[in-house]
């Protein structure tokens, strides 16, 4: 497996430059870094050239890497092209790939924007990354499947939210039907077996996930099921610690659960 990473809503008040430092205190290898916003109006953090010349100095220093930049709403009127410059700033800053989702119902329109994307991103050394979620469009692993498959593209690839997995009625034997050329990518978070009631979902999401261990998904069988290359991320936006602490306990239960 890849270095260790952790993904930006682990600590999404956290600008670039103080969660590569404290990622970095914690011990992670790499930061996933939310460039673009994941819904309208969402928090993010879009860096023009020059703050991403002091960034790349900062990882440099601190001897971390970007494992990906997010994120993207393929929705039925995306403008694929608007994404070259978060393209270039991916690639400017040494990421491997970009992360996007599925929100357009008609599969087959949603299949042409996710590869004419991949086309665009393959000039700039990066994966496009479909993570599905039970409330979009694309909500579970067997629909992701059907759009990167349909698709066809070298640099796609499917990221498996250990959450949205189970949330989405999936468990660890559905990915033995997966291709593994498309599992590129794994967030690892925790959380109770049974899910909250309906409303509470993307709170859950968002908000209330648990450390690693703290909870009851199967994810050493997760992560066993998954290629031994698979790029690993810890996504743990938990509310109970400020950053610093968050950070380090993301990091003490990742390892325990996946020894580097």
């Amino acid at each position: 497996m890849m270095a260790l990473g952790v993904a930006h809503l682990t600590a999404l008040q956290l600008a670039p430059a103080d969660l590569v430092r404290q990622a970095a205190g914690a011990g992670f290898s790499a930061v996933g870094l939310r460039l673009h916003p994941a819904t309208a109006g969402g928090l993010c953090y879009p860096l023009d050239a020059a703050a991403r010349q002091a960034l790349k100095v900062l990882l440099d220093t601190e001897g971390m890497a970007v494992s990906d930049i997010e994120f993207v709403e393929l929705t039925p009127d995306v403008d694929v092209a608007a994404c070259l410059p978060l393209l270039e700033a991916g690639a400017d800053l040494g990421a491997v790939s970009l992360t996007v989702s599925g929100d357009d119902p008609q599969f087959s329109r949603l299949t042409d924007h996710y590869a004419h994307l991949c086309e665009l991103a393959v000039d700039f050394g990066l994966r496009v990354d479909l993570e599905f979620m039970r409330w979009r469009a694309v909500g579970n692993l067997a629909q992701a499947r059907q759009i990167v498959e349909g698709a066809g593209q070298a640099n796609g690839g499917i990221l498996v939210d250990a959450l949205h997995l189970f949330r989405s009625g999936g468990d660890v034997a559905m990915l033995a039907d997966v291709d593994p050329r498309w599992l590129r990518a794994v967030q690892l978070c925790d959380a109770p077996l049974l899910a909250p009631p309906e409303a509470l979902i993307i709170t859950e999401a968002r908000e209330g996930r648990l450390p690693l261990g703290q909870g009851q998904l199967p994810l050493a069988g997760l992560l066993a099921a998954l290629p031994k290359d698979v790029q690993v991320s810890v996504e743990m936006p938990y509310g109970a610690l400020e950053s610093q602490a968050r950070l380090a306990l993301a990091y003490q239960t990742a390892t325990q659960l996946r020894p580097l």
